[in-house]
Order: structure tokens, then C-alpha cells, then sequence
């Protein structure tokens, strides 16, 4: 499969990543692990040590470096090796891949193409969930489903009708007004409704009152390769949308191989609101790991076998109106492969 690779890939969420263990992941079809060096900044090494190719991950951390397990070789976060113990100098070419990492807005960031062209400026906005001004909940789930499925499905919330009839959506959400819009490289999918009533525990967690009417709002934007953020909100039913309560939330896809990926989630709340902002984060992530979990989880898999080998583009599929804003990310995606691969 083709991937975007000079752009920057969520990894991890910050705390992931630690001092004391390995983390082996598979990104774009490439293993690799993470850690700490001894300053606390964030590594990653392709997960093969150049002597055997032993996977580094089954190694240790020994004084900030990881010590390949089959013959001892010690690899800084560069990937020079720095300790030989089977003689005094390390071999010129123990030299194991490493990869740019940037770590922003609570996550750690990959550059998988060229590294000269490593721009952190390049990094998407995500600025509302720094650690220093947001409280940040944060969710994680391996998905056996292509990432552009995973698009798709964040930028057509039509689903959450049928699909999250219980939890997320409700029997108004059709009646909403739907709009996709695309400025510059960024798409946007918005669905508004009014009068609807949600369920009772999304009512509270919103903090409006169960059973009574609502007008809410889903504004999704999109960019590439598979970030998506999602403005949700909601107001009782006549009120202005600045008495609403909103709170970002964050929809993060790397792809592992042709038909998996790596989903991070999480919701953002400002600490200008108090302490209770950070129970209010957490809280709203564990409640959104539910239909995630247990709805689209199951959905998304049992489309990619449906599937297999072949894409949606490949089968030509039926388009209904809430596809314009997916179908705007696709073209997107395929002219920058397009355009790189040139």
C-alpha cells in the first residue's frame, strides 16, 4: 500500500512512552520501538538490531539506551551503537535506524519519510489540549480496519443514529442539516439539529437536563493524512450556541498495515475551568470507549473483511449526501501520495 510519508504521524500519547520499558509498534508496514533516554526526551529505533536483526524490543533499557537481548549492543536514541561488550570499539556500521520524533500537544509525533525534510511546523494545531492549559482524557484502541475507513467514519456522523441508537445518537439526527466544505487542504463536515433528544447519559455529560429537546452541533475537520478533530455542542432547544457548552475531542488514525490502524481519542477541557474540568475530561473519554469499543469496532472490522485486499475506491460503492466530506478527503489524500511518489 502507498503511504503519505513526508508528513508527521501520531505514535503515542505522550504517556505511553516512558524511561523503563520498551514500546514496540508497527507504523506504515514498519516495526519499530520507543522509549526514553536518560534526559526524558522521546526515541524511536526501527525494532532490528543492525547486528542479527533481533528485535531491539525484546532488549532492555540499560542508562538510557536500549541493550539489544541476543549480544549485549547498546543503541542511543540516534541508533549509534555505544556499547560493545564483546570488544572495546562498537563495529563502524552498528548503526540501527532512527526515526524524527516531536513530541506537542500530549503526543509523540513520526516522521516516516526523509528526515531532512522533518519540519516540526508542520505538526497539526492541537494546541487546545497542551498539558499546561487543557486537561486532556486519553483513549487508545487497536483497530483490525484501513484507516481511511476509520476517516470515513468521523466525517460521516449520520451513523450515530443506527449505529450508537442508545449512547451517541438518537432518532433526530437525520432531520439535521448537513454541509461539507474544503479550505485549502482542510475539510469540514458539519451536522446540526434541532430539537433532539439525546440520551440521558449524553445529557449529563453535556450538562443539560435528560428527556428535554436540544439543538446540537457536530463540526468535524479533517487533515491529512487521518487527523480529525470534532467540535460537539449543544444548547436547549432556542438558545444562542455561545451558552453551550463545547469541548474538542480528538480523532487520531495511523495506519499499521494495509488493513489495521492505530486509533487515539481523547477530549480536551481548559483548566480555566477548575479542577472539574479534569474529571470532566476523563469522564467523557470513558464514555465515548464504550460505543467506540463495542459499536464502531465491530462495524469497521467486519467491513474491512467484507473487503479484504480492495478499497472503497476499488469497489465503486453507492455515495449518499453525508459522503462529500470523506469523499473530499480521499481525492486530498490521493494527490499528495500521488504528488510525493513523483
Amino acid at each position: 500500500m502507498s503511504y503519505l510519508r513526508h508528513i508527521w504521524y501520531p505514535a503515542a500519547w505522550d504517556g505511553e512512552v516512558s524511561d523503563t520499558g520498551l514500546l514496540r509498534r508497527t507504523l506504515l508496514d514498519e516495526s519499530m520501538v520507543l522509549f526514553r533516554g536518560k534526559d526524558g526526551v522521546a526515541y524511536s529505533l526501527a525494532d532490528r538490531c543492525p547486528h542479527r536483526y533481533a528485535p531491539l524490543s525484546m532488549g532492555q533499557i540499560v542508562d538510557g539506551t536500549i541493550q539489544c537481548p541476543y549480544h549485549g549492543l547498546r543503541f542511543d536514541g540516534a541508533g549509534q551503537c555505544v556499547h560493545n561488550p564483546q570488544g572495546e570499539k562498537s563495529p563502524p556500521n552498528a548503526q540501527a535506524q532512527s526515526y524524527p520524533i516531536v513530541e506537542r500537544h500530549r503526543l509523540i509525533w513520526i516522521w516516516m519519510g526523509d528526515a531532512s525534510h522533518a519540519d516540526p511546523e508542520l505538526i497539526p494545531d492541537l494546541s487546545f489540549q497542551d498539558a499546561d492549559t487543557a486537561y486532556v482524557g486519553q483513549g487508545y484502541l487497536k483497530v483490525n480496519a484501513g484507516y481511511q475507513l476509520e476517516i470515513d467514519n468521523i466525517l460521516d456522523l449520520s451513523h450515530i443514529q443506527f449505529l450508537h441508537a442508545t449512547t451517541l445518537g438518537s432518532g433526530g439526527v437525520s432531520a439535521g442539516t448537513y454541509t461539507s466544505a474544503q479550505e485549502g487542504n482542510i475539510v469540514w463536515s458539519r451536522r446540526e439539529t434541532v430539537a433532539e433528544i439525546m440520551s440521558d447519559e449524553l445529557s449529563l455529560i453535556m450538562g443539560l437536563v435528560p428527556g428535554e429537546p436540544v439543538d446540537r452541533w457536530l463540526h468535524v475537520s479533517w487533515q491529512a493524512p487521518a487527523n480529525l478533530v470534532l467540535y460537539a455542542g449543544a444548547v436547549p432547544t432556542g438558545l444562542p450556541k455561545g451558552e453551550g457548552r463545547e469541548g474538542p475531542s480528538v480523532h487520531l488514525f495511523t495506519p499499521e498495515t494495509n488493513a489495521t490502524s492505530h486509533y487515539w481519542y481523547g477530549f480536551s477541557l481548559p483548566k480555566a475551568m477548575g479542577e472539574i474540568a479534569e474529571k470532566m475530561a476523563i469522564d467523557q473519554t470513558k464514555f465515548l470507549e464504550v460505543p467506540f469499543t463495542t459499536e464502531d469496532l465491530p462495524m469497521l472490522e467486519a467491513q474491512q473483511r467484507n473487503l479484504g485486499s480492495r478499497s472503497l475506491d476499488d469497489i465503486k460503492p453507492v455515495w449518499l449526501p453525508g459522503d462529500a466530506a470523506g469523499s473530499r478527503a480521499r481525492q486530498i489524500l490521493a494527490r499528495m501520495i500521488a504528488d510525493e511518489q513523483k
